[in-house]
């Protein structure tokens, strides 16, 4: 009998945890409220569909093709001058071409590390227009939650299942390009040159 009352003391709590959640998942059905305390937002589709981010891709993109287009020219060079120097062995001194080439092997060298150091330099740009876009929406999205009644920002990638309308995204969007706008290019890191659109 001990056995039996307690089966039927869990089969009546689980009945009545079952009632619970029924009544919660219909109670979700009623119109939601404005405001919440949770939302979710992609941070990602934030920066890239943001007029800020649309510059910064279209920046990188304009800076790349220049970087690829001098890297290209440099490189034809530098092969029409490796053929000369090879083309000139013949009359030259064994001293004097060694020192030709050992020289113009340096000359490549530097100007390979020159060329990396200015592809490393895009990517540190975008680093740097993240962190800045950042920066600038951060007290934003605290304006959001202020005005909306959020408590809570879940970024999407770290959750498993959320309903559509907690995603603030759009609006986050939509209220980052009514007070930024493009944004502002960050100043140059470094004293380095790199091939940037809004530098020329």
């Amino acid at each position: 009998m001990g056995l039996i009352t307690v089966q039927s003391v869990l089969r009546a709590a689980l009945l009545a945890a079952l009632v619970a959640v029924s009544g919660g998942a219909s109670a979700q059905q009623a119109p939601v409220p404005t405001s919440q305390q949770i939302v979710t937002l992609d941070w990602e589709r934030l920066f890239e569909g943001s007029k800020w981010g649309s510059r910064v891709k279209s920046d990188l993109a304009e800076a790349s093709a220049k970087l690829n287009a001098e890297n290209s020219r440099i490189a034809e060079e530098l092969i029409a001058e490796e053929r000369a120097l090879t083309d000139q062995r013949a009359t030259m001194q064994p001293e004097a071409f060694r020192a030709a080439a050992e020289a113009f092997d340096k000359r490549t060298t530097d100007i390979r590390n020159e060329q990396r150091n200015k592809a490393q330099a895009l990517s540190r740009l975008l680093e740097d227009e993240r962190q800045a876009f950042t920066a600038q929406v951060l007290p934003l999205l605290d304006e959001y939650l202020e005005g909306n009644g959020g408590g809570i920002v879940i970024d999407t990638r770290a959750v498993i299942r959320a309903l559509s309308r907690l995603d603030v995204t759009d609006e986050m969007i939509a209220l980052v390009d009514a007070r930024l706008g493009a944004g502002a290019p960050p100043p140059a890191s470094g004293s380095e040159t790199t091939t940037r659109p809004s530098s020329e």
